[in-house]
């Protein structure tokens, strides 16, 4: 029995996506689960310009689908995944990512990447990650790029 068989990835349009999802595939394989990726196009930009928020989407998911080709394929080849699906979706971002898209899948796991935003900028505007580990009620898998995770390593400390 697998502790997650619906897995819902986060995906920011970030350069550290394709790890992340690669990430999602090892997860997913592990547990012979379904893989949902998620996108949401912040709308507070264009919310005064009158954009065609359906457009954007459709723009927006072609462009996920061409950058991670490769990974979709991966998934899809894999015979241990059940199914892959990406939703893109228009809104606020932290809201949208939760009540449109996760909470309808109802995933028993979240991948998201972390950002790694500064200290003064999270102050502000706060972190998606942290937003899903506070806000969604199943698992949520932060995952940390090699080069944040080398970077944030303790420290050898010399031994006793």
């Amino acid at each position: 029995m697998s502790l997650h068989s619906r897995i819902f990835v986060a995906l920011d349009g970030s350069s550290t996506q394709d790890f992340v999802s690669r990430k999602a595939i090892e997860v997913a394989d592990h547990n012979e689960a379904e893989l949902i990726f998620g996108h949401v196009i912040d709308s507070v930009p264009y919310e005064a310009s009158g954009v065609d928020f359906e457009e954007l989407c459709a723009e927006a998911e072609q462009r996920i689908r061409t950058d991670l080709a490769e990974v979709f394929d991966l998934a899809r080849k894999n015979p241990r995944i059940k199914s892959v699906e990406l939703q893109v979706r228009a809104g606020r971002v932290a809201d949208t990512l939760i009540a449109r898209l996760i909470e309808p899948c109802n995933p028993d796991l979240v991948i998201c990447g972390e950002r790694g935003l500064s200290n003064f900028k999270y102050a502000f505007v706060g972190s998606v990650s942290t937003n899903l580990v506070r806000g969604v009620a199943c698992d949520v898998l932060v995952v940390k790029t090699e080069a944040n995770a080398a970077k944030n390593a303790p420290k050898n400390t010399p031994k006793r």
